[in-house]
């Protein structure tokens, strides 16, 4: 007799089902987690949102759209509302995953498929840290899902659509221009290819692209000279010839790392061990030849490419993030099963999938709460961001009679003075101002800021760049902040020094 677990009866009965569960559920729990128990936006949040708040046609780090759309959810939801906003990208892209798959391997694989992206790790524990990375990544995935409907089902129409998805990736993240590369030459190696661009649609939806990238455009033919002069000074050095092989490798086993929990869901599931006769099997049609060269070449090609520019200009991550190269891994991990797809160790792949799901947030949660009682070690995600921008803004309020309306320093601090004061302030980067034009030396002079720095002593006086950059600032006795959960470790001590307005 064939027993069948749950899970794997779920997805054979109801593969939808299955699929909204599983992907409602990952972004119910990594809503929730930072939303109650962070008390400071993680990762590079703080200066997205400080950029955001400028609303510039763009800057050093890249085309602007996600730091508008982070800005405007903040304005009008708060910070929770962000966090919300980059679960909604990550169900976007478990979506148009499921929708390409359904089309491609039936709703089965494709419930699978989209259940072994739990395994992919930067669609996970790292999604709350909204930006280009993660709102690239759904503007990818949507934009495979349309080109798949325009090119491979003929329905010609979608190619404006593509070209709208196309545009607003472009406008997100650099990333959309290795990804829209990489399909131009898939269609111009293939037949069907080919007599695709014989047609009048995708050279009007070029169109399209170029009317939302119009003011991006605009910004790099400003400010072009400032932002890849640099770049292009070392694509000419010896530095960028001799770059060793090895930083490239390390760049793609990066990529590779991060599908660990893939991996092994897929070996567990594998046909190594004992094998029974009679395993639960997910049948699908043989897949089009052209759709096989699509999926797996639109998994790999991208991320070859965005790692060897990476290491070419000397960056310490792939160009555009890692989230947006990934999201056809658990359909090119399907396609490579083959059309008869067998589960072995259904229960057991149940249960590790659970964990896989379960566990990072429960240790996160876990790390949040004991960390502090035992390591005393500060988690940026436990920083007293509200107490430390009322503090400064207050004080700034009370000693001028003028809101707070730059700040500086520390990347870190200052972007989370700049979020939290009630002025929100703009954030202003002394070490290297041409990052930051929306705040010129008058402005300093007519409007004042202040300057803050971590310190672990009683003087608190300016590191060198501060002292380099405002040679006559004062510095203030350090404030020292609580944390919510202070557990054993020492309080948070902020330096800190003010500029009056003239």
């Amino acid at each position: 007799m064939l027993h069948v677990s749950i899970f794997i009866e779920g997805l054979r009965s109801q593969p939808r089902l299955m699929f909204w569960l599983g992907a409602l559920l990952q972004a119910a729990i990594w809503w929730l987690v930072p939303a109650i128990f962070y008390s400071a936006p993680p990762g590079d949040l703080p200066m997205v949102l400080a950029i955001g708040h400028e609303f510039q046609l763009g800057t050093d780090l890249g085309p602007p759209l996600a730091f508008w759309l982070a800005e405007a959810v903040y304005v009008v939801t708060g910070i929770v509302g962000v966090y919300l906003l980059s679960q909604a990208c990550i169900v976007v892209v478990y979506w148009a995953v499921f929708e390409l798959g359904r089309v491609l391997l039936g709703a089965q694989q494709a419930a699978i498929a989209v259940l072994l992206m739990v395994g992919i790790l930067v669609l996970t524990v790292p999604s709350p840290d909204f930006g280009p990375s993660v709102l690239g990544a759904a503007l990818a995935a949507l934009m495979m899902l349309h080109f798949w409907r325009a090119i491979g089902e003929g329905r010609r129409h979608y190619w404006f659509v593509l070209a709208f998805d196309l545009g607003l990736l472009m406008l997100t993240t650099y990333a959309g221009l290795i990804m829209f590369a990489c399909l131009m030459l898939l269609m111009c190696g293939t037949e069907r290819g080919r007599a695709a661009l014989r047609t009048i649609e995708p050279w009007f939806a070029a169109i399209v692209v170029a009317v939302l990238l119009f003011p991006h455009l605009i910004w790099l033919d400003v400010s072009g000279d400032t932002t890849f002069r640099p770049l292009l000074a070392r694509l000419h050095s010896r530095e960028a010839a001799d770059t060793n092989l090895i930083v490239w490798l390390r760049l793609l086993a990066t990529i590779a790392a991060v599908h660990v929990g893939l991996v092994l869901l897929v070996a567990i599931a594998g046909g190594w061990g004992r094998k029974s006769d009679r395993l639960p099997t997910f049948v699908r049609l043989p897949l089009d030849p052209f759709a096989k060269r699509f999926v797996h070449f639109m998994a790999l090609a991208p991320a070859v490419v965005a790692t060897l520019l990476a290491a070419i200009a000397g960056a310490s991550a792939p160009i555009g993030g890692i989230a947006p190269y990934v999201t056809l891994s658990g359909l090119a991990a399907m396609i490579a099963a083959g059309d008869a797809v067998v589960i072995h160790r259904q229960r057991i792949v149940g249960l590790a999938w659970t964990l896989m799901l379960l566990l990072p947030p429960a240790i996160t949660v876990a790390v949040i709460i004991l960390v502090p009682w035992t390591l005393a070690v500060e988690l940026k995600s436990a920083q007293p961001a509200g107490e430390m921008g009322a503090f400064f803004g207050d004080t700034f309020q009370r000693r001028t009679g003028k809101p707070l309306t730059i700040v500086a320093g520390d990347e870190r601090l200052a972007t989370l003075v700049a979020l939290a004061a009630p002025s929100r302030p703009s954030y202003y980067d002394l070490a290297a101002p041409a990052r930051t034009p929306w705040v010129t030396a008058d402005d300093i002079r007519k409007r004042g800021l202040i300057v803050v720095w971590p310190v672990s002593d009683q003087q608190g006086l300016p590191p060198a760049d501060v002292k380099a950059r405002f040679p006559g600032l004062v510095p203030e006795i350090p404030r020292a902040f609580s944390y919510a959960n202070q557990g054993m470790q020492p309080l948070a001590r902020i330096g800190w020094g003010m500029i009056r307005p003239e």
